[in-house]
């Protein structure tokens, strides 16, 4: 009978354990899963164009496509044609004036 009894404290002590660890690591998992927000503004752009990468996409890669005048096929900046003339500008400002847009990926 105390065999039983230490095997069932032990294995309540691994699970407390294992879900302390899972605990401990869950603000670190949670912040690495935050989304990035890229803010974008151009003078024929009314207000700043606000985006949320996609998979395997940078603020970079963002810019780039907006500024690349053959570009299409994805619906940043409220899909607007707008094309050259983006700079990156922080996400901090008026959110009245904020086009907030997810990143769909290729449309073909």
């Amino acid at each position: 009978m105390k065999t039983s009894w230490a095997l069932s404290f032990i294995t309540s002590l691994f699970i407390v354990a294992i879900a302390g660890l899972a605990a401990a690591e869950e603000p670190e998992l949670t912040s690495s899963l935050q989304q990035q927000r890229c803010c974008f503004e151009n003078p024929r752009f009314s207000g700043t164009c606000e985006v949320t990468p996609g998979p395997e996409e940078s603020c970079s890669d963002v810019l780039a496509y907006l500024n690349n005048p053959k570009s299409f096929g994805k619906n940043y900046c409220g899909n607007t044609k707008v094309r050259g003339g983006w700079t990156q500008v922080s996400c901090e400002g008026d959110a009245a004036a904020t086009v907030s847009c997810e990143s769909p990926g290729n449309a073909g």
